[in-house]
């Protein structure tokens, strides 16, 4: 990889954090070689629960590619997607959270949730898609 393509993601991946604006949220970018093919996971860590969840998967060339098209999908997400409250809690613990997700439709919001982990795991105790406002 050259040094401006690292440059580049570097650049990218910056303005996809920024323009994000999740506070203090981690963002991971997870980078998965698929063949002729890049798969790029962003990932949202809550500071409060320690958890990961998906944000949004991009498929593309390479990591510029895909990152691009993340950051393209970032722009707009907000008029194209619903968002859904989620309260669910680990299997072993008591502790009920609450976390939120922007998806296209239930199943999507609840496949963000179980991102990275055993859906067993998982008790989710309600799904709502919140009001358009």
């Amino acid at each position: 990889m050259s040094d401006q393509e690292t440059l580049e993601i570097a650049k990218l991946q910056g303005e996809i954090e920024s323009y994000l604006n999740l506070g203090s949220t981690s963002i991971i970018f997870d980078y998965q070689d698929k063949g002729k093919q890049m798969r790029l996971d962003v990932i949202t860590v809550n500071p409060r629960h320690d958890q990961s969840f998906l944000f949004q998967s991009s498929l593309g060339y390479d990591k510029v590619d895909v990152l691009k098209k993340m950051f393209d999908y970032v722009k707009t997400y907000k008029e194209k997607e619903n968002t859904y409250t989620i309260q669910w809690a680990m299997r072993e613990k008591e502790e009920l959270h609450t976390s939120y997700f922007r998806a296209k439709d239930i199943p999507e919001a609840i496949d963000k949730l179980h991102y990275g982990r055993d859906p067993n795991g998982i008790v989710i105790f309600s799904v709502v898609m919140n009001p358009i406002s």
